[in-house]
């Protein structure tokens, strides 16, 4: 990857020596990447990780900032201030596209490149003028999902969603129901809350309520691992087909177990690494890859975890 992105910037010189462009700078570009997730969510901790390479090998600074609570309005604020700040660059994603639509396209109709990722579609990111989109298709990635699911001979299911409200989980739910050949997600989404205790609590009274439960989703590791706490404690575990996105160590055990059967993989290295990188050599370069990038759905299975299994939590 990085012989890549080292090629590109060989070309993108040639380039210039021909007179299509001029180089901004050489170094010490400021970006900002805003996300919309609560402190409480460590999944973006490894993006955090991915940044602070991308900080070493370009020798760029980037700011982290995202509203506490996960509040769409605050972040709007957060992406309208950094919009007036002096930075070279965003990176931000769409967790609510009604609430941060004006702030985003506010920030590039004052001239500052913008690269989305993570929440959100490509359409939307096309709509607010931003560079490209990179990230998974959520509701697309539920629904293959759920085609997996069906194969494996599940006809029904619960959602257990940590951060209702979060569009693109309900995306997640919504596209499961459709791969499983269901009329719609229907009521079908049990709020787990953010809490991780909270989280345990309400999915072991939902499982020990709901005996008939045949199969369940978990949209990352803030509802996974509670989730299989419950399990566990309901003696249950490997007795109900269980699905997910996003991995943690403990995760990692139940997928070798069998417990869980598979997890979507989002790559969210390219999310943090392959945005701040991309997003640089627009700044330094002016070149640009003129087309959105997927970094998902990819599915980890006890088949294939050995490959990834040392990097999760640090770049996977």
């Amino acid at each position: 990857m990085n012989t890549f992105f080292k090629t590109v910037a060989v070309a993108a010189i040639a380039t210039m020596s021909f007179g299509f462009g001029t180089m901004a700078k050489a170094e010490g570009e400021n970006l900002v990447y805003i996300y919309h997730s609560g402190d409480e969510d460590f999944w973006w901790n490894t993006i955090k990780n991915t940044l602070d390479q991308a900080e070493k090998e370009l020798g760029i600074n980037i700011d982290i900032r995202n509203p506490p609570n996960g509040d769409s309005a605050q972040m709007a604020r957060i992406v309208e201030q950094a919009a007036a700040a002096n930075y070279d660059g965003m990176i931000v994603t769409i967790g609510d596209y009604d609430a941060l639509r004006d702030a985003i396209t506010g920030a590039v109709d004052n001239g500052m490149p913008v690269i989305t990722v993570n929440s959100g579609t490509q359409e939307q990111s096309e709509s607010m003028g931003a560079l490209m989109h990179i990230g998974q298709p959520e509701y697309e990635a539920g629904r293959l999902g759920g085609v997996r699911a069906k194969a494996d001979g599940v006809t029904d299911f619960v959602c257990f969603n940590h951060q209702v409200g979060n569009i693109p989980l309900t995306d997640r739910c919504a596209g499961f129901a459709e791969g499983l050949g269901l009329d719609d997600l229907g009521d079908r989404m049990v709020d787990l809350g953010g809490d991780p205790v909270q989280a345990k609590n309400r999915a072991f009274a939902y499982l020990k309520a709901n005996p008939d439960v045949s199969a369940i989703l978990t949209l990352g590791p803030n509802g996974g691992d509670p989730t299989l706490q419950a399990l566990e404690e309901l003696g249950l575990a490997g007795e109900i087909y269980w699905a997910s996105f996003e991995l943690s160590d403990d995760m990692i055990g139940a997928l070798k177990e069998g417990t869980l059967q598979w997890s979507i993989d989002q790559q969210q290295f390219f999310q943090g690494y392959l945005a701040a990188n991309l997003l640089t050599n627009y700044i330094r370069y002016g070149v640009r890859i003129p087309h959105h990038i997927n970094s998902g759905p990819g599915f980890l299975t006890k088949d294939n975890i050995g490959q990834v299994e040392t990097l999760i939590g640090t770049f996977r």
